[in-house]
């Protein structure tokens, strides 16, 4: 694992009507959606932890703290940025904001640990035995 301060990530969407805050239940208007805006926060931390991690090894969200603070509406191209704040061990902390055409519509912090899969997936299968 060989992750460092200041690494970066983005990702990129489009609204749909699919993605909207009355589509999902989240809200009665057909806006981006605010759990679709964690979504895409969160896969700009994701992918740029990616080339970094080890053989086996992915990252779990644990920790979100955002505010979505513009609407933007169906068709506009939305995107969010992340860049790593802190490392400590495995937990990797990132700051956290999204776009639109228009200027920022959310921003915070979000926090992601490094697992190793196998252990991961077999601690949660554990809840099924019984």
């Amino acid at each position: 694992m060989s992750i460092e301060i200041g690494l970066k990530g983005r990702c990129e969407s489009v609204v749909t009507p699919e993605n909207t805050a009355l589509s999902v239940g989240s809200g009665l208007v057909p806006v981006f959606a605010t759990p679709y805006l964690v979504a895409l926060m969160e896969n700009a931390a994701y992918t740029s932890l990616i080339p970094h991690l080890g053989e086996g090894e992915g990252s779990v969200g644990t920790h979100l703290d955002v505010a979505h603070s513009a609407a933007t509406p169906v068709g506009m191209k939305v995107w969010a940025e992340s860049v790593v704040t802190c490392v400590e061990g495995r937990k990797v902390t990132f700051q956290v904001r999204a776009f639109d055409e228009r200027g920022e519509i959310g921003s915070g912090t979000h926090e992601r640990f490094i697992i190793n899969a196998e252990k991961f997936l077999a601690k949660a299968q554990s809840k099924l035995e019984r």
